[in-house]
């Protein structure tokens, strides 16, 4: 009994022995092909890797490859690893290692590079050859280098300096980092590593004032800290950010300036900032026939990002596709397929299009019920700028007319059964609505109701007068005067006398003017220069009178010269200024009204009055960069002097000068408003008939007058936004 025992516990062990030398040297239950040997040679420069299976190879295997780090994958399915190995350094030519992982029906092998380089791949029988190719023009590394900006460059012999390094926060929250040189052809370089940022100045000398740590924390941008040190002949400048940020260098003459923006995360896409295009890594996929949950697998390796895949994602992919950015060809797959992403971090959700829509359909319809199903309470919302029924008003905005009901929208500010009265009195507004909805209304009460911002609107309204008038003339008389007394003798009464194209000089009567009844000639010249009357005040200025007489004194020759000049140049300033709230209008006028009649129906006549005014209307709107947005019109009417055609009575025509227009201006800024030019020129001539015509003594018997006038009105226009702390009182 215990020699068969002994019989069977040996036949066991030599089956047992038996079974697992046969599994060692042949596949499992369902497997086609085993790797079992793989050796790396070196051939012409080039690594050569030559892989030995169980049977022949029917097809290159699957195969992709990663840029950063530089990575060539080959996908074997179907393959054990018969190798007895999973990890070995080789270090020959371009290769550094290679890993063989075995996953379920299926053996990956990974070629680690140390750099990217070009492959060639072919099946001889039960080989595989893989051939790395170590040339010159194989970097296919580039684009996934970390990107390096390089200003321009210096010559051997050439130095600049840093003379000022200044930190500021511009409107956008931006973190900005202004470096003066010395001169403009520094060498610049900036580069990303990690999660700082580097600036590299070359040749440049850096002052010891200018040697230390800049703490920028206060500042409230992505940038925490500047530290600027010497290094070699250069200087490095390192700028420490924090939280999703992306960056822009650029350089204007002596300064080069570094901006770091914040950028808010957006969890619908893969890579964060305001850059466009693809920003993957490059890699390269072969596959054939793959199925579709396998190569979304792959894309997982590749991005280090976690996929979860829908149950309804299935199917299979062909595609080959050479230095493709990875988030392009996810795109490309995606779509070929009809599917859609969601990102939450680090979690890339994929499922179908529909599959999307109808769990986003479902989580509204969701949260609209949990909202109907909250208890409703009245809450109180005490208005301190906006006026209650303006706000009441917004709230309204979310009813919908649906046929002859009215429904509110769940989605709005009020749910079906909210409830909104107003208070002028006390400026509140009562709602009553669920907990979920008055919450919405407080945050929005929190942004409606502030002060208003305020713009002082000032004005200049010049208006320019030019006028130039010129009076050139001669006038020659012959008189006769019998009887009359000349130098305090009496000729006699009752002589005969005429004039021919003159006058008689009397200091009582009008220079130049003739006198139907004298009787005396008292003075033998008669002066009267610019602004200076003789006689009446109303007599003509600029005139020279001159009489001749002969020995006899009986006749006399009268000669009279005008001639006037002047220049006048006037401006009438006015000076209006108005403040204002953001989109109101104000408006500001000063003048007169005309009163005039105006008939009624029944035929009575009444007073009316029309106004001829400077009015400046102005509407402010602040921008959000903080200009202001003005429309502007601009009046000045005043009464006619120029009677009006065929009235009768003192009616007055008014004279109108209007601008209207829409201009933005930067805060404190000023906008030159023109266009209203007027000129008028006339040239008169007044002559005695024949006699003003006549050849080289005309000019005594005629008179010209040059008018030349011209008038301008410019407005002069400076909004400024009054600062919220003079007007708000808390």
């Amino acid at each position: 009994m215990k020699i068969m025992r002994f019989v069977w516990t040996c036949l066991a062990m030599w089956l047992a022995a038996s079974t697992l030398s046969f599994a060692q040297g042949q596949p499992a239950a369902g497997k086609q092909n085993v790797i079992e040997s793989l050796v790396v040679s070196k051939a012409g420069g080039n690594t050569v890797l030559k892989i030995g299976l169980l049977n022949e190879v029917n097809a290159t295997p699957s195969n992709f490859t990663i840029a950063n780090p530089s990575r060539i994958v080959f996908d074997f399915p179907g393959t054990d690893n018969g190798l007895g190995h999973s990890n070995k350094s080789v270090n020959e030519g371009i290769l550094r290692s290679y890993s063989l992982v075995q996953a379920g029906d299926r053996s990956r092998l990974v070629l680690n590079l140390a750099k990217n380089s070009r492959f060639e791949a072919r099946n001889e029988g039960k080989l595989l050859f893989i051939t790395l190719l170590d040339d010159a023009n194989s970097d296919l590394g580039t684009a996934a280098a970390p990107q390096i900006q390089h200003f321009a460059q210096i010559g051997k012999d050439q130095e600049s300096a840093v003379r000022n390094i200044q930190f500021r926060r511009n409107k956008e929250g931006a973190g900005v980092v202004l470096v003066d040189l010395s001169s403009s052809d520094t060498a610049i370089d900036v580069s990303q590593k990690g999660s700082k940022l580097f600036v590299g100045f070359k040749k440049t000398q850096l002052p010891e004032s200018l040697r230390r740590r800049l703490d920028v924390v206060d500042f409230g941008t992505p940038v925490t800290a500047v530290n600027t040190k010497a290094e070699g002949d250069g200087i490095t400048m390192e700028i420490v950010p924090t939280g999703l940020w992306e960056h822009t260098a650029y350089q204007t003459d002596n300064q080069f300036i570094v901006e770091v923006r914040p950028v808010k995360e957006d969890p619908n896409k893969l890579f964060q900032g305001t850059k466009r295009g693809y920003q993957g890594e490059a890699i390269s996929l072969n596959f054939q026939n793959i199925p579709l949950r396998e190569l979304l697998h792959v894309f997982a390796d590749i991005t280090n990002f976690n996929i979860v895949i829908s149950d309804s994602v299935g199917g299979n992919v062909s595609l080959r596709l050479n230095d493709v950015p990875w988030d392009q060809a996810l795109e490309i797959v995606l779509q070929q397929k009809n599917l859609a992403m969601r990102k939450s971090g680090s979690v890339i959700w994929i499922a179908p299009q529909d599959e999307f829509v109808a769990r986003d359909k479902n989580e509204i319809e969701a949260r609209n019920a949990a909202v109907a199903a909250e208890v409703p309470r009245m809450e109180v919302f005490q208005l301190e700028y906006q006026k209650a029924e303006d706000f009441a008003k917004l709230l309204e905005q979310s009813v919908q007319q649906t046929g002859s009901s009215t429904e509110k929208s769940q989605g709005g500010f009020l749910s079906s059964h909210g409830r909104v009265v107003i208070d002028r009195r006390s400026n509140q507004v009562f709602v009553y609505d669920v907990p979920t909805k008055l919450t919405m209304i407080g945050e929005l009460r929190a942004k409606v109701d502030r002060a208003p911002k305020q713009v002082l609107i000032e004005a200049r309204i010049v208006e320019a007068d030019k006028t130039f008038s010129k009076t050139l003339g001669a006038r020659l008389g012959v008189h006769d005067y019998r009887g009359a007394e000349v130098g305090h003798r009496i000729l006699g009464n009752n002589s005969p006398r005429f004039a021919i194209g003159g006058s008689i000089l009397d200091p009582g009567a009008h220079t130049g003017q003739v006198d139907t009844t004298p009787d005396f000639i008292r003075d033998a010249m008669s002066v009267n220069l610019p602004a200076t009357s003789i006689g009446a005040a109303t007599a003509q200025t600029g005139q020279f009178s001159l009489v001749l007489f002969n020995s006899a004194k009986t006749q006399f020759l009268n000669l009279e010269l005008s001639a006037l000049e002047a220049d006048r140049n006037g401006k009438i300033i006015s000076n209006p200024r108005v403040v204002t709230a953001n989109q109101v209008e104000a408006l500001i006028e000063q003048g007169t009204e005309i009163p005039y009649l105006q008939s009624s129906a029944s035929g009575a006549a009444n007073v009316a009055f029309k106004k001829a005014v400077l009015s400046l209307r102005v509407t402010p709107q602040i921008t959000p960069e903080g200009r202001v947005l003005m429309k502007l019109i601009i009046t000045k009417d005043a009464p006619s002097t120029v009677p009006i055609p065929g009235t009768i009575g003192t009616q007055i025509a008014i004279d109108t000068k209007k601008v209207e227009t829409e201009v933005s201006v930067d805060n404190g800024g000023t906008v030159v408003i023109g266009g209203i030019y007027m000129q008028n020129s006339t040239n008169t001539v007044q002559r005695i008939p024949l006699l003003g015509d006549l050849p080289y003594v005309g000019f005594l018997f005629r008179q010209k007058s040059t008018n030349d006038e011209s008038r301008e009105l410019l407005v002069f226009i400076t909004p400024k936004i009054v600062d919220e702390t003079l007007t708000t009182l808390r």
